[in-house]
């Protein structure tokens, strides 16, 4: 079993009842969720959607690789009405892969872990949450301090 860590998030419909959907169907997928942060409230970030996200940090134990969890998260991603029309822009759901182990996996469309997971609070804050000492792979820091220094550039 691998650990894969997700970030689930979206600021468009119904946000709260889409962040417990996407849990539901990720749990039928994976198996119940072996750890669960709160539910963030946060502004937009990377300039092209408007409207707050409600995000959530999943951990789950699989047996599959980086390569089908993506695919399975993407049909999930469509199955709770994301078009993808923007990079970066509104959406009823964003599903990402932060961590995989302490894997790094470099393919053409995905990379772990996430690669600018270390420049969001809306991601770091619940991170730390469930998981303040897990080390990120290849900037040797742990949750807990990159979201401080995170913080300290701000």
């Amino acid at each position: 079993m691998q650990q894969v860590v997700l970030i689930i998030g979206g600021n468009e419909g119904d946000r709260e009842t889409l962040i417990q959907l996407a849990k539901e169907k990720l749990d039928r997928q994976f198996g119940p969720a072996a750890k669960a942060s709160s539910v963030y409230e946060s502004s937009p970030w990377g300039g092209n959607s408007s409207g707050n996200y409600l995000n959530q940090v999943l951990v789950y134990q699989v047996i599959k690789p980086p390569i089908e969890i993506l695919h399975a998260i993407q049909q999930i991603e469509i199955e709770l009405g994301r078009k993808r029309k923007k990079k970066w822009g509104n959406r009823t759901m964003d599903i990402d892969i932060l961590y995989y182990e302490d894997q790094v996996v470099e393919l053409p469309d995905l990379i772990i872990p996430h690669p600018y997971l270390h420049l969001r609070s809306f991601v770091l804050q619940p991170l730390v949450e469930i998981l303040p000492d897990f080390y990120h792979p290849t900037l040797n820091k742990t949750n807990l301090e990159m979201l401080k220094d995170l913080d300290i550039r701000h």
